[in-house]
């Protein structure tokens, strides 16, 4: 069992705080909070060691939980890194490209494990979908949040918008070769609302939509490609995945068939999977402990991270 700690005991740290006392892949050690008052309030109400210092903390595990406010992502991982510590860091990895790039160099220099925390990858209605997402030609995505105070120290496309740009260039083998957005801010100091459209070198073409200042909740995610349509719902857990094949001769009288102008048959039929329940949460910490057990890179590398802030933050600059 790895020794780890969490760095943040804020709504999201409370969440890991639980989940790694539970998992039998790691000890919890304890935490570190910067708000003295919040500290002793979850150390006394649910039992957690608390420590005095982000020093105290890292010195004491093997692997430290960043959950942090954006903002200081990058001096808690220095700092983890300098004495030897594997590190899990919620996302957006760090305020800068630069920052994330100094990050992975250190890293590396010190043959050290690190992920970060887009929690999406490990959805399980997108699991059961992911392998049949080949060559996506066009993408749509909405991710649409109730106004919560809550995240709004950074642009929305860094709070929800985040999500889906790591989503889709997890899935698009090409690199971006345009990008394009507008964003308002309507109650922050920062964009509330944003639309952005990424351009990919193979054609590709994705178009995200991210609201904090919404009705409604919605988490989607449609696919289009040769042959199929496939749609993930992030929020319910729930996909649909409908195939388009040659159509047999003699159709079955529940058969759906199409015929193009060119009178090619091609009958539709869905392929829906099934979609075990998980914690994303716990599964995310649980394969970063796998990784670090058997010297394998995780699954949301610091790399991937990385990536994802390099076009959020072109997206923010397009407005």
């Amino acid at each position: 069992m790895l020794k780890a700690g969490v760095l943040g005991a804020g709504h999201l740290g409370k969440i890991h705080l639980r989940l790694l006392n539970q998992s039998d892949k790691y000890n919890l050690v304890g935490f570190y909070d910067a708000d003295e008052n919040n500290a002793k309030k979850v150390a006394d109400e649910f039992g957690y060691k608390y420590f005095n210092s982000v020093e105290a903390l890292i010195d004491a595990v093997d692997m430290v939980d960043i959950v942090t406010p954006t903002l200081s992502h990058y001096d808690c991982a220095k700092q983890a890194i300098a004495k030897g510590k594997h590190i899990f860091i919620e996302k957006p990895i760090t305020n800068t490209v630069e920052e994330a790039e100094h990050i992975r160099e250190l890293l590396a220099e010190h043959n050290l494990r690190g992920q970060v925390g887009h929690v999406e990858r490990f959805n399980p209605a997108f699991i059961a979908v992911k392998d049949d997402i080949k060559s996506p030609m066009f993408i749509e995505t909405h991710r649409l949040a109730e106004f919560n105070p809550r995240g709004t120290d950074v642009p929305v496309v860094l709070d929800l918008m985040i999500h889906d740009i790591d989503i889709i260039l997890s899935l698009v083998k090409s690199k971006v070769k345009h990008v394009s957005a507008s964003g308002v801010a309507v109650i922050s100091d920062t964009p509330d609302i944003a639309n952005a459209r990424l351009e990919f070198e193979n054609g590709c073409v994705a178009n995200l939509t991210a609201s904090r200042i919404s009705l409604k909740k919605m988490r989607k995610a449609r696919f289009f490609q040769k042959d199929a349509y496939i749609s993930v719902d992030f929020l319910t857990k729930k996909c649909e995945v409908v195939k388009m094949k040659d159509a047999p001769e003699t159709p079955g009288d529940f058969d759906m068939i199409l015929q193009n102008a060119e009178g090619v048959k091609k009958q539709i039929y869905f392929d829906n999977p099934s979609i075990p329940d998980n914690n994303s949460i716990l599964d995310e910490l649980e394969t970063f402990a796998d990784a670090i057990n058997n010297n394998r890179a995780p699954i949301v590398t610091l790399h991937d991270g990385t990536e994802a802030l390099r076009v959020a933050t072109q997206i923010i600059n397009s407005f």
